[in-house]
């Protein structure tokens, strides 16, 4: 399972709907209504806030509003708390070391399957989080499984 830092701009058709489903499945462990992926690493974030299905519920409908910038159409009747337009939702701490170590991974995933949008992306002086997370310094997150 990955839960990209990055922002959903940042990556390709299969990216975003890989993400779009990734996050759905976070929402369903969340919600109890699934046993598999219960100690996945990467659901630690959202599990520490007051409400965690609202933070899974803020992530997937920022990954929705992506989706509808390039005319897909994602069922955002699937996201269980959905934020409210008046309460912007509070945003989780994602370390600087964190989205630089996911960048290299996205890039290196992009360079094989998406060639052109690794062009685009190699040109850019680096990465914007997702817009449920703020970036403070420090190293990859704790919760990280970096792969060997």
């Amino acid at each position: 399972m990955r839960l990209w830092s990055l922002h959903p701009r940042h990556l390709d058709r299969q990216g975003l709907t890989g993400c779009w489903r990734e996050a759905l499945l976070a929402q369903a462990v969340l919600a109890g209504r699934t046993r598999g992926y219960r100690s996945h690493p990467q659901l630690e974030r959202f599990r520490a806030q007051s409400d965690p299905l609202a933070a899974v519920g803020a992530y997937l409908d920022a990954v929705a509003v992506e989706a509808t910038a390039r005319g897909y159409r994602f069922d955002r009747a699937r996201i269980d708390r959905a934020p409210h337009v008046d309460a912007p939702s509070k945003r989780i701490p994602v370390t600087d070391g964190q989205l630089a170590l996911e960048w290299r991974q996205l890039l290196a995933k992009l360079e094989v399957r998406s060639p052109d949008l690794h062009h685009r992306l190699r040109q850019q002086p680096g990465p914007e989080p997702h817009p449920l997370f703020t970036v403070v310094p420090g190293p990859v997150e704790p919760w990280e499984r970096e792969p060997a």
